[in-house]
């Protein structure tokens, strides 16, 4: 739950704060993103498809991520319990690519559309 708070506040901040050049996050492998997440170890809180861990309270990150800017700005200076992750350890071009691949997760289908559940 403060992960989800602490989260919340980094959109607001970031609402407040001057988007890239072209207004949107920039280019980025989500294939090359993936592996990162993975290798980064970012799975173990956020889960494989960044749906969230219920375990650990890390908030759900794709398939809708918080703006470019606010992403940035909390991984590179997290106010929770999760690690920095600086420039020196991942690169703005990796960091991109994470981007890309919680971006290019699919949202599960509602469940109202799954027969067993609505059983």
């Amino acid at each position: 739950m403060r992960c989800l708070i602490l989260f919340a506040i980094a959109a607001a901040l970031a609402a407040q704060a001057p988007e890239t050049k072209s207004g949107n996050a920039p280019s980025g492998n989500a294939q090359h993103g993936q592996k990162i997440f993975a290798d980064y170890g970012c799975y173990q809180c956020h889960g494989r498809e960044a749906q969230g861990g219920l375990g650990t309270g890390a908030p759900k990150l794709g398939p809708r991520p918080i703006v470019w800017a606010a992403f940035t700005r909390y991984v590179r200076q997290p106010t929770g319990q999760m690690p920095p992750y600086t420039s020196k350890v991942v690169s703005d071009q990796d960091l991109a690519d994470i981007y890309a691949f919680l971006q290019s997760r699919v949202a599960p289908p509602p469940a109202k559309s799954i027969p067993l559940l609505n059983n």
